[in-house]
């Protein structure tokens, strides 16, 4: 059972309503429960972290590459919720469940340019963001631009933040269970 108890989302007013609102255009009317918590407990934080999610976006990062990240460090980072919901979340785009697992377990996924990505982003983790001039390289001949380096940092900070505050909620998870 989750820490922060929240309000029922109707009851919701001021910022909170209004971030609630922003959510509900994204979710497709619904306020999951990371997002219910966060918006009740610091709704400026919630909205924050949503304009950083647009920004992702509108970037040059494909929706498959963004949960490819975000799996992989919720899976690392060990969010049950942030998991289930990137494993939906990556079905949505596209990856098939295999890729999705294979991603989860670090294993390859037979995309190579996938698979660079993980690679890169297991590293970030492994090595707090410190890389090799070879791991640099990689990334680059994988085709992976300056700027989509930029974009997988705020990718895997954006997904720490949720992971984290996750962790110290422990959110229900609202996402179907994988399978």
């Amino acid at each position: 059972m989750s820490r922060i108890t929240v309000p029922a989302i109707a009851t919701a007013t001021g910022a909170t309503a209004d971030v609630y609102a922003q959510v509900k255009k994204i979710a497709g009317g619904t306020v999951p429960n990371l997002f219910a918590a966060a918006g009740h407990v610091a709704p400026a934080t919630l909205a924050a972290a949503l304009n950083a999610e647009g920004v992702l976006a509108a970037g040059s990062l494909s929706k498959q590459d963004l949960e490819t990240i975000k799996l992989l460090v919720s899976e690392l980072s060990g969010c049950d919720y942030c998991v289930a919901a990137h494993f939906m979340l990556g079905k949505m785009t596209g990856l098939s469940t295999e890729a999705l697992k294979q991603i989860r377990a670090g294993q390859p996924t037979g995309d190579a340019r996938r698979d660079a990505l993980a690679h890169f982003v297991l590293n970030l983790q492994k090595t707090s963001g410190t890389i090799s001039e070879s791991e640099f390289a990689a990334i680059r001949a994988a085709g992976y631009t300056e700027t989509q380096l930029a974009e997988i940092s705020l990718a895997v900070a954006m997904t720490i933040f949720t992971n984290t505050f996750n962790r110290i909620n422990d959110t229900d998870v609202d996402f179907p269970a994988i399978k």
